[in-house]
Protein backbone atom coordinates (compact mmCIF):
# COMPACT_ATOMS: atom_id res chain seq x y z
CA UNK A 1 0.00 0.00 0.00
CA UNK A 2 0.98 3.53 -1.04
CA UNK A 3 0.47 6.54 1.50
CA UNK A 4 -0.16 9.77 0.58
CA UNK A 5 0.67 9.88 -3.22
CA UNK A 6 -1.67 9.87 -5.91
CA UNK A 7 -2.03 6.49 -7.96
CA UNK A 8 -2.04 6.39 -11.39
CA UNK A 9 -2.42 3.58 -13.78
CA UNK A 10 -1.01 3.85 -16.86
CA UNK A 11 -1.60 1.04 -20.01
CA UNK A 12 1.11 0.72 -22.56
CA UNK A 13 3.64 1.47 -20.25
CA UNK A 14 6.64 0.37 -22.00
CA UNK A 15 5.63 2.09 -25.25
CA UNK A 16 7.63 5.21 -26.84
CA UNK A 17 5.16 7.61 -25.09
CA UNK A 18 4.13 5.24 -22.06
CA UNK A 19 7.99 4.54 -21.14
CA UNK A 20 8.23 8.60 -21.11
CA UNK A 21 5.16 9.39 -19.35
CA UNK A 22 5.79 7.09 -16.70
CA UNK A 23 9.13 8.05 -15.69
CA UNK A 24 7.46 12.00 -15.59
CA UNK A 25 4.12 11.05 -13.56
CA UNK A 26 6.72 9.47 -10.71
CA UNK A 27 8.69 12.23 -10.00
CA UNK A 28 5.12 13.44 -7.91
CA UNK A 29 2.94 10.05 -7.73
CA UNK A 30 2.78 6.45 -7.30
CA UNK A 31 2.63 5.08 -11.09
CA UNK A 32 1.49 1.38 -11.86
CA UNK A 33 2.86 0.42 -15.68
CA UNK A 34 0.39 -1.92 -17.13
CA UNK A 35 2.13 -3.93 -20.50
CA UNK A 36 2.43 -7.37 -22.00
CA UNK A 37 6.12 -6.35 -22.60
CA UNK A 38 7.35 -5.91 -19.35
CA UNK A 39 10.35 -2.36 -19.55
CA UNK A 40 14.14 -2.20 -19.03
CA UNK A 41 14.02 -0.60 -15.98
CA UNK A 42 11.04 1.75 -13.83
CA UNK A 43 11.78 4.83 -11.65
CA UNK A 44 11.71 5.11 -8.24
CA UNK A 45 7.44 5.52 -7.40
CA UNK A 46 6.77 3.03 -10.29
CA UNK A 47 5.72 -1.09 -10.30
CA UNK A 48 5.15 -2.97 -13.52
CA UNK A 49 1.82 -5.26 -13.67
CA UNK A 50 1.76 -7.38 -16.52
CA UNK A 51 -1.62 -6.55 -18.64
CA UNK A 52 -3.25 -8.47 -21.59
CA UNK A 53 -6.21 -7.10 -23.02
CA UNK A 54 -7.21 -10.06 -25.13
CA UNK A 55 -8.98 -11.94 -22.31
CA UNK A 56 -11.19 -10.70 -19.66
CA UNK A 57 -9.32 -12.98 -17.28
CA UNK A 58 -6.08 -10.94 -18.32
CA UNK A 59 -7.31 -7.86 -17.56
CA UNK A 60 -8.96 -9.00 -14.27
CA UNK A 61 -5.91 -10.38 -12.65
CA UNK A 62 -4.15 -7.43 -13.44
CA UNK A 63 -6.71 -5.17 -11.67
CA UNK A 64 -6.69 -7.46 -9.02
CA UNK A 65 -2.98 -7.32 -8.74
CA UNK A 66 -3.19 -3.73 -8.74
CA UNK A 67 -5.75 -3.48 -5.90
CA UNK A 68 -3.42 -5.39 -3.56
CA UNK A 69 -0.38 -3.38 -4.67
CA UNK A 70 -2.52 0.24 -3.62
CA UNK A 71 -6.13 -0.03 -2.92
CA UNK A 72 -9.06 1.07 -4.72
CA UNK A 73 -8.53 4.05 -4.97
CA UNK A 74 -6.97 6.07 -8.60
CA UNK A 75 -6.27 9.38 -9.71
CA UNK A 76 -6.34 8.66 -13.21
CA UNK A 77 -6.03 5.98 -15.74
CA UNK A 78 -3.82 6.63 -18.82
CA UNK A 79 -5.05 4.30 -21.37
CA UNK A 80 -2.47 4.43 -24.31
CA UNK A 81 -2.60 0.89 -24.93
CA UNK A 82 -3.77 -0.04 -28.76
CA UNK A 83 -3.12 -2.03 -31.74
CA UNK A 84 -1.38 -0.32 -34.83
CA UNK A 85 -0.09 -1.49 -38.07
CA UNK A 86 1.44 0.78 -40.54
CA UNK A 87 0.31 -1.52 -43.64
CA UNK A 88 -3.41 0.01 -43.18
CA UNK A 89 -4.76 -3.12 -44.07
CA UNK A 90 -8.05 -4.72 -41.77
CA UNK A 91 -6.48 -6.93 -38.93
CA UNK A 92 -8.78 -8.19 -36.07
CA UNK A 93 -6.18 -7.13 -33.73
CA UNK A 94 -8.17 -3.76 -33.85
CA UNK A 95 -11.21 -5.26 -32.82
CA UNK A 96 -9.31 -7.35 -30.08
CA UNK A 97 -6.99 -5.04 -28.38
CA UNK A 98 -8.46 -1.76 -29.14
CA UNK A 99 -12.06 -2.19 -28.83
CA UNK A 100 -12.44 -4.98 -27.14
CA UNK A 101 -9.70 -4.57 -24.64
CA UNK A 102 -10.99 -0.99 -23.81
CA UNK A 103 -14.53 -2.89 -23.06
CA UNK A 104 -12.48 -5.18 -20.73
CA UNK A 105 -10.77 -2.46 -18.84
CA UNK A 106 -13.67 -0.13 -18.44
CA UNK A 107 -15.46 -3.00 -16.95
CA UNK A 108 -13.23 -3.66 -14.35
CA UNK A 109 -12.19 -0.14 -13.07
CA UNK A 110 -15.95 -0.15 -12.58
CA UNK A 111 -15.36 -1.79 -9.60
CA UNK A 112 -12.70 0.92 -8.30
CA UNK A 113 -12.84 4.75 -6.88
CA UNK A 114 -11.20 6.29 -10.20
CA UNK A 115 -11.11 10.16 -10.79
CA UNK A 116 -9.97 10.39 -14.49
CA UNK A 117 -10.19 7.85 -17.12
CA UNK A 118 -7.86 9.48 -19.91
CA UNK A 119 -8.58 7.80 -23.64
CA UNK A 120 -5.60 8.14 -26.29
CA UNK A 121 -7.36 8.29 -29.69
CA UNK A 122 -5.96 10.74 -32.42
CA UNK A 123 -6.31 13.57 -34.33
CA UNK A 124 -7.02 11.12 -37.45
CA UNK A 125 -10.66 10.37 -36.02
CA UNK A 126 -11.32 13.78 -37.49
CA UNK A 127 -12.63 14.54 -41.30
CA UNK A 128 -9.58 16.28 -42.98
CA UNK A 129 -10.00 19.77 -43.96
CA UNK A 130 -8.59 21.62 -46.91
CA UNK A 131 -4.70 22.67 -47.09
CA UNK A 132 -4.12 25.57 -44.68
CA UNK A 133 -7.86 25.03 -42.55
CA UNK A 134 -7.53 24.18 -39.38
CA UNK A 135 -9.02 21.27 -37.61
CA UNK A 136 -10.85 21.85 -34.28
CA UNK A 137 -12.49 19.43 -32.35
CA UNK A 138 -15.88 20.75 -33.25
CA UNK A 139 -15.00 18.87 -36.40
CA UNK A 140 -17.40 16.03 -37.68
CA UNK A 141 -15.33 12.46 -37.09
CA UNK A 142 -14.20 10.11 -40.40
CA UNK A 143 -13.95 6.76 -40.89
CA UNK A 144 -11.86 5.65 -43.12
CA UNK A 145 -9.24 3.38 -42.54
CA UNK A 146 -8.73 0.52 -40.33
CA UNK A 147 -7.43 2.68 -37.86
CA UNK A 148 -9.02 5.70 -36.71
CA UNK A 149 -12.31 3.24 -37.15
CA UNK A 150 -11.17 1.42 -34.42
CA UNK A 151 -10.31 4.60 -32.35
CA UNK A 152 -13.63 6.42 -33.61
CA UNK A 153 -15.41 2.84 -32.51
CA UNK A 154 -13.31 2.82 -29.12
CA UNK A 155 -14.62 6.69 -28.68
CA UNK A 156 -18.12 5.73 -28.66
CA UNK A 157 -17.64 2.65 -26.43
CA UNK A 158 -16.13 4.72 -23.80
CA UNK A 159 -19.01 7.06 -24.35
CA UNK A 160 -21.54 4.33 -23.33
CA UNK A 161 -19.85 2.56 -20.63
CA UNK A 162 -17.58 4.60 -18.40
CA UNK A 163 -20.53 4.81 -16.12
CA UNK A 164 -19.49 7.93 -13.47
CA UNK A 165 -15.65 7.82 -14.09
CA UNK A 166 -14.81 11.43 -15.90
CA UNK A 167 -13.16 10.62 -19.21
CA UNK A 168 -10.86 12.44 -21.55
CA UNK A 169 -10.61 11.69 -25.29
CA UNK A 170 -6.91 12.88 -25.65
CA UNK A 171 -6.27 13.15 -29.50
CA UNK A 172 -2.58 13.47 -30.03
CA UNK A 173 -1.29 15.10 -34.03
CA UNK A 174 1.54 12.58 -34.90
CA UNK A 175 4.37 12.44 -32.19
CA UNK A 176 8.16 13.04 -33.03
CA UNK A 177 11.22 13.53 -30.75
CA UNK A 178 14.82 14.95 -31.14
CA UNK A 179 15.53 11.64 -32.75
CA UNK A 180 12.78 11.40 -35.16
CA UNK A 181 10.89 8.60 -33.95
CA UNK A 182 8.03 9.25 -36.47
CA UNK A 183 7.77 6.44 -38.72
CA UNK A 184 5.79 8.82 -41.85
CA UNK A 185 8.73 11.71 -41.25
CA UNK A 186 11.73 9.18 -41.20
CA UNK A 187 10.01 7.27 -44.51
CA UNK A 188 10.16 11.02 -45.93
CA UNK A 189 13.82 11.39 -44.74
CA UNK A 190 14.76 8.37 -46.18
CA UNK A 191 13.43 8.76 -49.62
CA UNK A 192 15.36 12.34 -49.98
CA UNK A 193 18.53 11.02 -48.54
CA UNK A 194 18.64 7.96 -50.85
CA UNK A 195 17.59 10.24 -53.75
CA UNK A 196 14.73 8.31 -54.72
CA UNK A 197 12.37 9.45 -57.29
CA UNK A 198 9.47 9.29 -54.92
CA UNK A 199 10.81 12.16 -52.58
CA UNK A 200 9.66 14.31 -56.21
CA UNK A 201 6.97 13.37 -56.31
CA UNK A 202 3.42 13.64 -54.22
CA UNK A 203 -0.08 12.35 -54.92
CA UNK A 204 -2.11 15.37 -53.49
CA UNK A 205 -2.48 18.91 -52.98
CA UNK A 206 1.10 20.41 -51.95
CA UNK A 207 -0.31 22.96 -49.57
CA UNK A 208 -1.11 19.02 -47.95
CA UNK A 209 -0.08 19.28 -44.15
CA UNK A 210 -0.59 17.83 -40.54
CA UNK A 211 -0.15 19.08 -37.38
CA UNK A 212 2.89 16.98 -35.53
CA UNK A 213 3.77 17.49 -31.88
CA UNK A 214 7.32 16.57 -29.67
CA UNK A 215 6.72 14.14 -27.13
CA UNK A 216 7.57 16.40 -24.53
CA UNK A 217 4.99 18.47 -25.04
CA UNK A 218 2.63 15.79 -25.16
CA UNK A 219 3.94 14.42 -21.98
CA UNK A 220 3.39 17.82 -20.29
CA UNK A 221 -0.62 18.20 -21.35
CA UNK A 222 -1.03 14.61 -20.04
CA UNK A 223 0.57 15.73 -16.63
CA UNK A 224 -1.66 19.03 -16.86
CA UNK A 225 -4.68 16.77 -17.43
CA UNK A 226 -4.22 14.67 -14.53
CA UNK A 227 -3.13 17.50 -12.03
CA UNK A 228 -6.35 19.35 -13.13
CA UNK A 229 -8.57 16.37 -13.34
CA UNK A 230 -11.17 17.93 -11.28
CA UNK A 231 -11.78 21.24 -12.94
CA UNK A 232 -12.51 19.06 -16.11
CA UNK A 233 -16.11 18.05 -17.21
CA UNK A 234 -17.18 14.92 -16.56
CA UNK A 235 -16.12 14.83 -20.53
CA UNK A 236 -13.65 16.59 -22.99
CA UNK A 237 -12.41 16.66 -26.19
CA UNK A 238 -8.91 17.86 -26.46
CA UNK A 239 -6.94 17.91 -29.42
CA UNK A 240 -2.87 18.09 -29.17
CA UNK A 241 -0.84 19.40 -32.03
CA UNK A 242 1.51 22.30 -32.85
CA UNK A 243 -0.74 24.97 -34.32
CA UNK A 244 0.80 25.58 -37.07
CA UNK A 245 1.83 22.89 -39.79
CA UNK A 246 4.44 22.68 -42.67
CA UNK A 247 2.96 22.27 -46.26
CA UNK A 248 4.57 18.98 -47.91
CA UNK A 249 6.06 20.66 -50.24
CA UNK A 250 7.92 23.12 -47.86
CA UNK A 251 8.73 20.19 -45.94
CA UNK A 252 10.53 18.07 -48.12
CA UNK A 253 12.54 21.14 -49.73
CA UNK A 254 13.61 21.56 -46.33
CA UNK A 255 14.77 18.28 -45.95
CA UNK A 256 16.29 18.10 -49.50
CA UNK A 257 18.33 21.39 -48.21
CA UNK A 258 19.53 19.90 -45.01
CA UNK A 259 20.59 16.72 -46.42
CA UNK A 260 21.78 16.94 -50.18
CA UNK A 261 22.31 21.50 -49.87
CA UNK A 262 19.71 21.19 -52.97
CA UNK A 263 16.24 22.98 -53.61
CA UNK A 264 14.48 20.15 -53.54
CA UNK A 265 11.98 19.81 -56.67
CA UNK A 266 8.75 18.43 -55.80
CA UNK A 267 5.72 17.92 -58.33
CA UNK A 268 2.03 16.54 -57.63
CA UNK A 269 1.07 13.54 -59.59
CA UNK A 270 -2.85 12.08 -60.34
CA UNK A 271 -3.53 9.81 -57.11
CA UNK A 272 -4.57 6.94 -59.67
CA UNK A 273 -0.59 7.19 -61.51
CA UNK A 274 0.36 6.93 -57.27
CA UNK A 275 -1.80 4.13 -56.60
CA UNK A 276 -0.76 2.21 -59.74
CA UNK A 277 2.84 3.08 -58.53
CA UNK A 278 1.83 2.06 -55.06
CA UNK A 279 0.64 -1.42 -56.17
CA UNK A 280 3.90 -2.49 -59.02
CA UNK A 281 6.29 -1.71 -55.26
CA UNK A 282 4.01 -4.50 -53.66
CA UNK A 283 3.69 -6.81 -56.20
CA UNK A 284 7.45 -6.60 -57.76
CA UNK A 285 9.60 -5.79 -54.84
CA UNK A 286 7.30 -6.51 -51.28
CA UNK A 287 7.39 -2.83 -50.47
CA UNK A 288 4.80 -2.25 -48.12
CA UNK A 289 3.78 1.51 -50.01
CA UNK A 290 3.09 4.83 -47.74
CA UNK A 291 0.87 6.53 -50.13
CA UNK A 292 -2.13 5.45 -48.54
Amino acid sequence: MTSGKDVILVTGSSGFIGSRLVDRLARRAQVVGLDVKEPTGLPENANFVPLDLNSDEGVGQALDTVRKLHGDKFASVVHLAAFFDLSGEPDPKYEAVTVRGTERLLRGLQKLEVEQFIYSSTMLVHAPGKPGERITEERPLERKFPYRDSKIETEALVREQRGSIPVVFFRPAGVYDDMCHSPFLAHQIARTYERSPKSHVYPGDLGTAQSVVHVEDLIDALVRLIERRRDLPEELELLVGEPEAIPYEALQRQIGRLLHDEDWKVWQIPKALAKSGAWLEDKTMGEHSFVK
